[in-house]
């Protein structure tokens, strides 16, 4: 899907957080009509009070309530900008640019006399977009698997809301949840055959599910986590070297075809 035109600059007040040790769930209502957002899309955060954050930082869209103006944002605290971010306090403003990049490809709806195997791989907090996008395919008529991965059961986030969706397996480098190992070693994957892959997660791992997707000729797309500094394709920081030259992840993605990418 093209990148949607209708981008916003809204404030958003934080009503809900669940805080972990290196992550942070947010929950955002603004009181504006909150524009229309497809899953793979992300916002650009503004972080207040935080000497060292001179840019905004963007963030995956994890799941959206449009009827009630709310959205969802995964948080990893890996810097002074989502630090300063995941330790706001509830009744927060906070002002983001939404939405921007480009969605993943939504499937035609379900039919009874044909049911796409759908699988979503996401590692670590790469499984940020999948959450909205499970959402997205239930809508159509879809139960998707999902193949969660991360060093340990720390790592494994909103399993419960996944289970919404569809059955739930994991991996963890330490066996503390699931099976031991990377998300591409699940015994899963040799019992199934998907008709489509989505996966999102440190590159590695994404070059790998690509690899195997093209072994099981399965249609796959990814969403990059590239460095994105603007948003807008000014500042050249998160350049993707694919079979169309070199674009920009944050205005021709974050989400690609694996047949777009020279991996």
């Amino acid at each position: 899907m093209s990148s949607i035109t209708n981008k916003q600059v809204l404030d958003f007040i934080l009503y809900e957080k669940e805080e972990w040790a290196n992550s942070a769930l947010m929950k955002f209502k603004t009181t504006e009509v909150l524009p229309e957002i497809f899953p793979g899309q992300f916002v650009q955060v503004k972080i207040e009070n935080s000497p060292d954050t001179y840019l905004r930082r963007p963030l995956s869209v994890n799941f959206t309530d449009r009827e009630n103006s709310c959205l969802w944002l995964l948080v990893q605290k890996i810097g002074p900008g989502t630090r300063k971010l995941a330790g706001l306090a509830l009744n927060s403003k906070v002002n983001m640019i939404l939405p921007l990049g480009k969605s993943f490809t939504l499937p035609e709806p379900a039919k009874d006399s044909f049911q796409q195997q759908i699988m979503l791989i996401g590692g670590g907090i790469g499984t940020a977009p999948l959450l909205f996008l499970s959402k997205s395919l239930h809508e159509r008529g879809y139960s998707p698997v999902f193949l969660l991965g991360g060093r340990s059961a720390a790592d494994i986030l909103q399993i419960d809301q996944f289970r919404l969706y569809g059955k739930v397996y994991v991996t963890t480098q330490d066996g503390s949840m699931g099976e031991r190992g990377l998300v591409t070693e699940h015994s899963i994957l040799k019992e199934m055959q998907p008709d489509r892959m989505y996966c999102c997660g440190p590159k590695p791992m994404m070059q790998a599910v690509a690899s195997l997707a093209r072994a099981k000729n399965c249609w796959c797309e990814v969403s990059l986590e590239n460095l994105m500094a603007c948003g807008f394709g000014a500042c050249l920081c998160c350049v993707e070297k694919t079979t169309q030259g070199h674009v920009c992840t944050c205005t021709e993605g974050p989400v690609f075809n694996i047949n777009q990418l020279l991996w």
